[in-house]
């Protein structure tokens, strides 16, 4: 039986506290593991692992494959380019012919909204949500938690500011469920063409378009890529009028705590929504953010697959 009392990982929307928190102590028992001189451990040995990514990625799909290779599950990658979804083969005739294969777990990577739940409804194999449409993205929150803990302690009562594309962004919605849920207290800063036209789902967050009001005081600030392959032109001028508003800049985080940290899920574009000074600073926690992935990601298919906490 698992130690998690859920069975997939769909997002962090209705996840318990206890769940995140068995997740995130479990990552940082992985990332001790992952400072060893021999970084593999047995744990899911005899365990198959798909990875399905209908999108490209570069980060999210090598942080997955580098965990389940630490825990020395056996992985078969999936892209949609070298398919038969480009002969036409549908979404759930590719997963019946995988599942034939006696798979356990699956890995997906999707545009759609609501694939993963879509997946697990017509499948046996576990399954995790690396990124759907712009749902949520709940690895990316796990470990952009594990970052902020592991720096400022404990995620209640720290005020986090996440600033950019919030109406396309899967990070920053599972980032708010997960760090609220947490006790964390969330703001989000956007322009008004980008920012969620539900507001009102967003319960227990605090909407702000000044971007000096929105770090003032902040721990921690989580810049967001600006998602210009799923946005037309009419939503932002330029770039560079973005830069000038929302772009953290030294400036911009000389309003949030001093020693508050800057975090982006990446890709990041230097000079528009982060500065190379800042990116590049001592306050900067990316590269740590990229390594908490794969200890985080370790931690789920960990528990997912039924181990315990305690092991």
């Amino acid at each position: 039986m698992s130690a998690l009392h859920i069975k997939h990982l769909f997002g962090l929307r209705g996840v318990s506290q206890s769940d995140i928190r068995t997740i995130l102590d479990t990552a940082m028992d992985f990332r001790q593991v992952l400072e060893r001189p021999v970084k593999k451990v047995p744990s899911l040995r005899g365990v198959t692992v798909v990875n399905l990514f209908f999108e490209n990625s570069t980060r999210t799909r090598t942080s997955f494959e580098l965990a389940e290779k630490r825990l020395s599950a056996d992985t078969i990658n999936f892209t949609s380019s070298n398919s038969s979804v480009k002969k036409g083969e549908t979404l759930l005739d590719t997963l019946r012919n995988i599942e034939a294969m006696k798979i356990d777990l699956v890995v997906v990577r999707h545009k759609g909204t609501g694939v993963p739940q879509f997946l697990a409804d017509n499948s046996q194999a576990i399954i995790v949500n690396a990124g759907d449409g712009a749902h949520e993205h709940p690895t990316q929150a796990l470990l952009d938690m594990l970052t902020i803990e592991q720096h400022l302690g404990s995620l209640k009562n720290k005020r986090i500011t996440i600033i950019g594309d919030i109406r396309h962004s899967r990070v920053a919605r599972s980032n708010l469920w997960g760090l609220t849920t947490m006790g964390a207290q969330v703001t989000l800063c956007a322009p008004s063409t980008l920012t969620p036209r539900n507001r009102e789902f967003f319960n227990g967050v605090h909407f702000e378009q000044d971007v000096r009001k929105a770090v003032h005081e902040a721990d921690a600030v989580i810049a967001l890529r600006l998602q210009k392959e799923r946005m037309d032109d009419s939503l932002l001028p330029s770039m560079r009028e973005y830069r000038n508003f929302f772009g953290i800049t030294r400036e911009v985080l000389e309003q949030a705590s001093p020693s508050a940290l800057i975090m982006h899920p990446g890709p990041i574009n230097r000079g528009v929504e982060l500065d190379s000074e800042m990116a590049d600073s001592d306050q900067s926690v990316i590269l740590e953010q990229v390594t908490n992935g794969v200890a985080v990601r370790m931690a789920v298919l960990f528990l997912l697959s039924g181990g315990r906490a305690s092991e």
